[in-house]
């Protein structure tokens, strides 16, 4: 099965679009890491058509963090796809070692990737078809203008990313976008072609989801929501996440 074959289904068998983000802050959670973790992935598995775990804030833990997140990666039902939000960029060669580490040793289905080295750098994570990449193209902060919205010609630099993705099409991982809801002008949107999209920016940031207008897109697309669920204010985390995840339907039938 590929990786896009399995988030669709995924997508259809949960009714949802919500993509989980697990950033865990020692200044925010409630009791031990590994305990957070556990149960961010028990009460929001019902709503979630996939986790995306930012290993940043893993990191931060030390060693311990990465060994909470190891052990949280097999915690996940196997049916719910993880993205890993690593954001890597580097020489191809030590691209294979981070492709690695993160498919063969860690085994999860997809992973963030900064595409600014060039094209052969995302090659080594291309290599299988139950994986996939999401390449940055329009991310959700205000530093987004500094690069990602500037032209280079005729094109902006992350429509250069599109590229990246339509010349990998005869590699067997598949490619999406990373596109910030608070950054998606007009003219952004009609350029943003029918990939798989990996959007952050609802909730907490003030996405307008509406924007997008999802429902006319082909591709299997990812919602990301995270502060809000693991840190609002109204009921548990389950609630939330249900919150989110119908939220998301009633924006996506408008």
């Amino acid at each position: 099965m590929t990786y896009l074959e399995k988030l669709s289904a995924r997508i259809a068998s949960a009714e949802s679009n919500l993509c989980v983000g697990i950033d865990p802050r020692a200044d925010l959670i409630d009791g031990d890491l590994e305990s957070f973790v556990r149960g961010v992935i028990e009460e929001a598995s019902p709503y979630a058509a996939a986790f995306k775990p930012n290993i940043a804030y893993f990191e931060a833990f030390g060693a311990k963090g990465v060994t909470v997140l190891e052990d949280a990666l097999k915690d996940v039902p196997k049916d719910i796809p993880v993205v890993l939000d690593v954001k890597r960029s580097d020489i191809p060669e030590t691209m294979k070692y981070y492709a690695e580490a993160y498919f063969g040793q860690w085994g999860v289905d997809a992973v963030t990737l900064n595409g600014l080295m060039g094209c052969d750098s995302i090659e080594p994570f291309l290599q299988a078809p139950e994986n996939g990449v999401y390449l940055l193209a329009v991310t959700s902060n205000p530093g987004a203008v500094d690069i990602e919205l500037q032209k280079v010609g005729e094109k902006y630099v992350f429509e250069l990313m599109q590229d990246y993705a339509s010349r990998s099409a005869a590699l067997p991982g598949q490619v999406g976008l990373v596109i910030g809801l608070t950054n998606v002008s007009d003219d952004v949107l009609n350029r943003v072609e029918d990939f798989p999209l990996l959007i952050p920016g609802l909730g907490a940031q003030g996405g307008d989801l509406t924007r997008l207008d999802i429902a006319s897109r082909q591709a299997p697309n990812l919602i990301n929501s995270s502060r809000s669920i693991l840190y609002g204010q109204e009921g548990m985390i389950g609630s939330r996440a249900e919150a989110a995840r119908n939220k998301i339907r009633v924006a996506m039938q408008g």
